[in-house]
């Protein structure tokens, strides 16, 4: 099968019940480089989506599917299908994350979408533990710039996966909250799951 004969029907929703058949035969096909499907979770709607090298983005949905798949046809591949299927493991880890079952991730990662500095600071976000936190300089330190704090709130502020590279266990350095890419409410929150819940916001 061709790419002509599947493309009404790429990023069909979820929900639709013809979407396990077209994926599976998408990929027996070649035609399918990014999979994606959203999930619910208590910080609000996810979309999770994956390519043969791992996962690529974790986006908070607040309505914005359509632009968020625009974006990762644009800069990953427009061969864009839902196929929850081919997300089971990252559902599974989320859930076991938010239940308090888990306290790492094990998934493979596609750092396609950071690049230079900014994918160093994520990967050295990555590996501060369940419970830790770190601050910006920190960060932009082990990135190699120690005093490009700012440039690694920028870099952090853009992170293609969040909650899975865990940005928001980045504080001030006087351990204020600082921003977050998906609200300062949702940081809190997870760092009450994280057992930090007595952080709150700098003045």
């Amino acid at each position: 099968m061709t790419m002509d004969g599947f493309e009404e029907q790429l990023r069909t929703g979820p929900g639709d019940h013809a979407v396990p058949d077209i994926s599976e035969a998408a990929a027996a096909a070649g035609l399918l480089d990014v999979a994606f499907t959203t999930v619910p979770s208590p910080v609000g709607e996810l979309l999770i989506a994956v390519t043969p090298r791992g996962l690529v983005r974790v986006s908070y949905l607040d309505g914005a599917l359509d632009a968020t798949l625009d974006a990762l046809a644009a800069r990953v591949s427009p061969r864009v299908l839902a196929a929850p299927r081919r997300l089971d493991p990252v559902r599974r880890e989320l859930d076991e994350y938010f239940a308090g079952a888990r306290r790492r991730f094990d998934l493979a990662l596609d750092w396609r979408l950071a690049q230079g500095f900014g994918r160093r600071v994520l990967q050295a976000t990555a590996a501060i533990p369940f419970g830790a936190v770190s601050s910006y300089g920190a960060v932009a330190a082990a990135a190699g710039s120690p005093r490009a704090a700012r440039a690694a709130g920028n870099a952090l502020g853009a992170n293609p996966l969040p909650i899975v590279v865990p940005c928001h266990r980045i504080l001030h350095a006087g351990g204020g909250l600082g921003g977050y890419t998906g609200g300062v409410e949702r940081k809190r929150v997870l760092l009450a799951l994280e057992g930090r819940g007595a952080v709150t916001q700098r003045r």
